[in-house]
């Protein structure tokens, strides 16, 4: 018999768009002709849960009477909540354009302790647009009935998590064991609910859960714990980022009391193998797997099947989500934070692995970050057109861990030349490889935002870190991003080993300085964590950290305690940042002096106030490589012929025409040279296969005519410059 097979991600990860892990394991299983059906469980519940009956029966079973007052007032509401429950997510929804008008005369939504923020947000709502200044509102609204479940329900509940402390630093199996003892909560009933439908419809005979986080964890324990129960002979594996990063050590034997097989890193050859082992029993191989044998946990590895290159992994499959039925919200009014919950995004790779590999308190151990593959352009242009006529969506994420320059140039190039009407954003590293130039073709092609980690504002931390850049370059990049109209998201970092207080203090003024600049859009505080597959984690002595000694655990194995060799409590400093944070961020603030934000005594910065305005003082580079690539991004000009006199000389000129969306300008040349121009503009344009290097421009220049070098500063091809001739 056929294997068919069920995939899920359970609740919760995002509202607006499915997390792809399910898609691209879907892609793969195209290629090989397996039968696949895939469900974003967590949309489902949430669009059962925040309906008309869903709320009916919420108010109706709560387990707990209010006892805020905020609480007390939502219940008391409710019938107020019932009623516009289901309008509400048909606007989030993309279904009910209308009620925005509605929503911002805002007496027709109920209103909880989260509207008390308004207030603050009042200067926000003259930029916003009705369409999201409502979005704003409705997610104010659902984070109400969010807050009335969390104390009258389910405790555990969170719109992008559910259960999380049960998954974080769960190095004993003790807690979700015993979570999963107790009857389900209102939640479970809701998930198992829909689980039993698919399960009943689908009939699979493997059943593969993805985990991307430990907001995940309990929900998949909880529907394979079902499944088990009820259906037996149905195989169930568990993969994704949680086990990949978490359970490499795992030894406790009552975690398959749930799971049939656990498998680790890149997915595609361990389920094949499975399949394999499910078809014939006397297969036994396997690729990266734990399983279960004569009571005790093995781990096999030996499978001498290689692992799939990225160009066979297939194009990420979308089929069987409910994509029209996801919901966009604005949490936070920033234009670029919003992306993360605004807006439907195919997901896609532009290389697996991090081409950088170096940073020290990242995961560089580990496959999926240490085994670098880039995607030809061309490939990634190919599944983005497949992609957009399976979902009629042109917005794409690409999830990469930080994407090359030179690909994101190729990719830009490739959808430019293919005249693709697209969106898209991704991670980067803030390397000087993003030039102006480079910056203006990314925009060309529709990239419209990048996050990269800044981490720690401080060039001896970031060197420590190894992150390979400096403040000022960071300053520099972000710059470029932004003046080409692109937004730009910083990762922040504190509390890393030997960080003095004094650097605390230092970074959050550089960070004031990059906002106040104009240069950074958006950014977010981590606190540093110190994880087992990191070089700080494997070597903590060398980087000033002392390991507290705990016993290797038998279940989730990544975060390690520790104590900072300074002895400073970096955790007194998580209010002040974040909220220091969310005021720049709304570009509001700056003058506020860094004691403001903190209730005990930090010292003066001592950052010059203008550093960052004198790191962004422009420097004009008259160094172009010979290799350097030169591209048009405008059209053929209209020309016009026309003579010039003076002291009874007389020369031909030409007067060059170019149109683009926004203005049209004229430059004016001699014939000879204007010929030349009109010519080598032709075989540059983006649309042609073949890229031309400075110096192959040089060369043709020059086979004609003298001065190449004074004819390229020259006025008229500066003004070229300014609108698409680009140096790549």
């Amino acid at each position: 018999m056929k294997p068919k097979l069920f995939l899920i991600t359970p609740p919760f990860t995002q509202l607006n768009t499915p997390y792809p892990a399910t898609a691209y394991i879907k892609g793969f299983l195209n290629t090989k002709n397996i039968d696949s059906v895939q469900a974003d469980l967590g949309i489902e519940v949430i669009l059962k849960l925040f309906s008309k009956k869903g709320l009916s029966d919420l108010f109706k079973s709560i387990n707990h009477q209010p006892t805020t007052d905020n609480c007390k007032r939502i219940f008391a509401l409710q019938d107020e909540y019932i009623k516009t429950i289901d309008s509400v997510i048909a606007f989030l929804q993309g279904k009910n354009p209308t009620l925005s008008l509605q929503i911002c005369q805002e007496d027709f939504l109920p209103e909880a302790s989260r509207f008390e923020q308004l207030e603050e947000l009042d200067w926000a709502f003259g930029t916003m647009g009705t369409q999201d200044k409502a979005k704003h509102l409705a997610t104010l609204y659902l984070e109400d009935i969010s807050d009335f479940i969390v104390e009258c329900v389910d405790e555990n509940f969170g719109f992008s998590r559910y259960a999380e402390r049960l998954g974080r630093s769960a190095n004993s199996f003790d807690g979700l064991y015993e979570a999963l003892q107790q009857e389900p909560t209102y939640i479970d009933e809701i998930l198992l609910s829909i689980l039993k439908e698919k399960i009943e419809t689908i009939q699979p005979t493997f059943f593969l859960i993805s985990v991307p986080f430990p907001g995940n964890l309990y929900s998949a324990f909880r529907s394979a714990q079902w499944v088990k129960k009820q259906y037996s002979d149905i195989k169930i594996t568990m993969g994704g980022g949680f086990p990949n990063t978490e359970l490499r050590s795992l030894s406790d034997p009552r975690v398959f009391e749930f799971f049939d097989f656990i498998t680790l890193d890149d997915g595609e050859t361990p389920i094949e193998e499975l399949i394999a082992n499910i078809e014939n029993t006397n297969h036994n191989s396997y690729k990266r797997t734990f399983l279960l044998e004569n009571g005790e946990v093995v781990y096999k590895n030996n499978s001498i099947k290689p692992d799939y290159k990225q160009s066979q992994v297939g194009t990420p499959d979308y089929s069987d989500l409910l994509l029209d039925k996801y919901i966009s919200v604005i949490e936070i009014v920033n234009p670029m934070h919003r992306l993360w919950s605004d807006g439907r995004w195919n997901k896609l790779t532009m290389a697996h692995g991090c081409y950088w590999g170096k940073c020290t308190f990242c995961d560089i151990s580990l496959d999926y970050i240490k085994v670098y593959e880039p995607v030809a352009a061309s490939l990634l242009c190919d599944r983005m057109e497949e992609m957009i006529a399976q979902t009629g969506e042109t917005g794409f994420h690409y999830v990469d861990e930080a994407a090359p320059p030179a690909l994101m140039r190729a990719l830009a190039l490739e959808i430019l030349r293919r005249k693709l009407s697209v969106t898209w954003w991704t991670n980067i590293r803030f390397e000087k490889s993003f030039t102006a130039d480079l910056c203006l073709l990314l925009k060309a092609s529709g990239c419209i935002a990048v996050s990269g980690g800044l981490e720690v504002a401080s060039d001896r931390l970031l060197k420590l870190i190894d992150k390979g850049v400096t403040v000022e370059q960071v300053a520099k990049v972000t710059r470029n991003f932004t003046e080409a109209g692109i937004m730009v998201h910083a990762y922040l970092m504190y509390g890393y080993p030997t960080q003095t207080i004094q650097e605390t203090v230092d970074s959050l003024e550089m960070v004031r300085q990059l906002f106040e600049a104009g240069v950074l859009q958006s950014g977010f505080w981590h606190q540093f964590a110190m994880t087992a597959h990191s070089p700080v984690g494997m070597f903590p002595e060398q980087y000033g950290a002392i390991k507290e000694i705990d016993a290797i655990g038998t279940f989730a194995n990544n975060d390690i305690n520790f104590v900072d060799s300074t002895g400073i409590d970096h955790d007194k400093f998580s209010f002040g940042l974040k909220k220091s944070l969310f005021n720049y961020m709304h570009g509001i603030c700056f003058d506020y002096d860094l004691q403001d934000w903190f209730d005990f005594k930090i010292p003066k910065t001592k950052i010059h106030p203008d550093f960052i305005f004198d790191a962004l003082q422009n420097e004009n580079d008259f160094n172009i490589k010979p290799t350097a690539k030169i591209v048009w991004l405008g059209g053929k000009p209209t020309v016009e012929h026309f003579s010039k006199s003076k002291k009874g000389n007389s020369w031909e000129m030409m007067s060059l025409t170019f149109h683009d969306k926004k203005e049209s300008f004229t430059i004016q040349t001699n014939k000879t040279e204007g010929q030349w121009l009109v010519e080598i503009l032709e075989k540059i344009s983006v649309s042609n296969l073949k890229i031309y290097s400075f110096q192959e421009i040089k060369n043709n220049f020059e086979q004609q005519l003298e001065d190449f070098e004074l004819f390229w500063y020259s006025k008229p091809v500066n003004t070229l410059r300014e609108f698409g001739l680009l140096v790549l």
